[in-house]
Parts: C-alpha cells; structure tokens; sequence
C-alpha cells in the first residue's frame, strides 16, 4: 500500500503567520537588507532561512499585451542580482555554471502558449548562461514534447554552436527504472545524459488535483509516467519525483515564471482565469519556492471571490511532504522563508 502524509490543521498562530506572509508574498514585499551581498552558494539562506526573490514590472507589456523581450531581460537580472548580490547581470550566472558543463532548462509548455513558459525569459537565461562563458551548443531547452514546445512557441534547434531545444521524445528515456519511495519512473535521457546541471522554469499556475502546479510538479516533464502519479492529489509522489537521485543532484536553480499566472481551471489555459502579474521568482530551495507562489494565488483567489483550496479539497499537501523528515527537500514554514523584493 501507498503511503501519504497528512498536513495536520495549522494552529491559530500559524494562520496568523501564514496570513502574513500571503501579504508580503502577493505585494512581492521585504525590502532587501545588509545581508543581500552573499554569493550565490549561500544566498539560498539567510540567517537559515530559505529565500525567495519576487521581482515586477507593470510596465512589461507592450501594447499587444505581450511581454516586452528588452523589460523580460531587465526583470531577470533585477532578481538575479538580488538573489546573488552580483553587480552586473553576468555575475549571478558565473556561480550557477561554470565553462565546460552541459546546462539545461527544463520549461512548461503543456498548456499552450497562453500559459507556458515565456520564450523571452528562456532568450535571457541563455544569453546569460553565454555571457557566463558557456557554450551554446552546451544550453538545452527542453520538455517532454517537441511538438508542445513548437505550440508555446519555441523552434526546434540542433544545429552546431547554437542553443539547442527539443522534447524527450527526440531522444526517450532511459531502459531502467529508478525508484524513490512510492514513485517508479525511467527518466528523460536528456536529464541524464545532457544535463551536468538542471535550471527549473515552470510557470506559476493552478492545478485542479494538486492545488498548484510550480517548481516541484515540473519534473512531472522528466519521466516517462507521470500519469501514474495524480491520485491523492499527487502526493506523496510530487515530493518522491524531486528525491530521485538524477534529479536532486542536478538541481540548481528555479526561475519562475509569473508573468502570466492563472489561480483556477489550471493545469489547462484558462483564459478567464488568468492574470498579468508581471513577474517572475527565483530560489533555489524549490518547496519555499512552491509555498510562495501558492499564496499568491491563495491572495488572487480571495481577491476574485473563490475560496482557498483547502476549502477547495485541493491543498497542496505535497508542498509539506516535501519539507518533511523523509525529503528534507527545502522549508515550508512561512517564518523560515525570507521573501527579497526586486
């Protein structure tokens, strides 16, 4: 039998704390103090507390409503620099890859191009990585599907000495599986083969089982059953998925994408349901990452006149497994989580 882990009822006092921070989360609040000059090895933690990096811009559309590629960039470094305390938007890149090593960048694109990882935020990342000094042919762009990357607006590309992008199904999985308590899964041969290191680009979205669909339900896209593992709204197997090993190991970055959120009707594009938040998160630990942008669409949900999704029956229960003593994945506890404004 498969096990699953209960989130108990939170207490007064933690209610009071959670509302709290679903107030600094959703204005993208704390100013950034004395201590954002860390370099990026530590910058995950302050004073042992994980951080997360919300950086807007109103003004990031253009007149189509589109986000504007030069703003996507500017949005980018904004939180780059303040995630690491670099101080040129090079810098932050240097200490996530070093010359010589394979980068990929696991992105979104299930839902279309209404709702799927931005094109201009991945022309950013990879000019970045460039500017770092990695070599293009060393960038990989990838999901699981080719044909849903072309639909979200990204064109396959493996020629030499340029970035290159395509779906798993190009290349397919490995032969064996690998297993991590209740999930069993043979894993993207790009993730193994192609990938010294793995940066995470989801989008920030609802999902009608797990509550939201972010950082850690992203490596849903790196195996080859991710049908398997929806019941009980994906829990346990979010947080197992995360703790095999070829994917823990890789891990070292998350830029989410906000620009276009959607707090209801997810994973599917639901246009009636999303909105311009006009941002984007960073963090390395994954499940703060994840408990952040849940508040955010707990606070546009309450502003649209839902209810939460615990009222729902869809919590995100996984996002606690995750944090638990069995994963030790990242923090969920809204006092050790330190939000920076960019």
């Amino acid at each position: 039998m498969l096990s699953h882990v209960e989130v108990p009822l939170m207490s007064e006092r933690n209610r009071t704390s959670r509302r709290d921070f679903l107030k600094q989360a959703a204005a993208g609040a704390m100013a950034l103090g004395a201590k954002g000059k860390l370099a990026l090895a530590d910058a995950s933690h302050v004073s042992g507390n994980s951080r997360v990096v919300i950086a807007r811009d109103q003004a990031l559309r253009g007149p189509d409503g589109t986000p504007a590629e030069r703003r996507v960039a500017q949005l980018l470094d904004k939180a780059m620099m303040v995630f690491s305390g670099g101080t040129e938007p090079a810098q932050p890149w240097r200490r996530i890859a070093r010359p010589g090593q394979t980068v990929s960048i696991k992105v979104n694109t299930l839902a279309g191009k209404g709702l799927s990882t931005h094109l201009a935020l991945v022309l950013a990342i990879c000019e970045r990585l460039q500017q770092a000094g990695i070599r293009a042919e060393d960038i990989l762009v990838w999901d699981r599907d080719t044909s849903e990357m072309e639909r979200a607006g990204f064109q396959v590309s493996t020629e030499a000495h340029r970035v290159q992008c395509y779906g798993t199904d190009r290349v397919g999985y490995e032969d064996d599986l690998v297993a991590y308590g209740s999930v069993g899964s043979r894993l993207s041969r790009i993730l193994t083969q192609r990938s010294d290191l793995l940066i995470n680009v989801p989008v920030l979205k609802d999902h009608d089982g797990a509550g939201v669909t972010i950082a850690l339900k992203n490596m849903y896209g790196v195996i080859h059953n991710p049908n398997k593992f929806h019941p009980n709204g994906c829990n346990p197997y979010i947080a197992d998925v995360n703790m095999l090993p070829e994917v823990r190991s890789r891990m070292r970055l998350i830029v989410c994408d906000a620009m276009t959120a959607q707090y209801e009707g997810g994973p599917g594009y639901k246009p009636q349901y999303a909105w311009p938040y006009n941002g984007v998160l960073v963090a390395q630990d994954p499940v703060a990452l994840d408990y952040t942008g849940w508040q955010i669409i707990e606070h546009k949900r309450a502003e649209m006149g839902l209810k939460t999704l615990e009222a729902d029956g869809r919590a995100p229960r996984y996002i606690a497994t995750a944090a638990d003593e069995q994963h030790r994945l990242g923090v969920d506890v809204p006092g050790k989580i330190t939000l920076l404004e960019a």
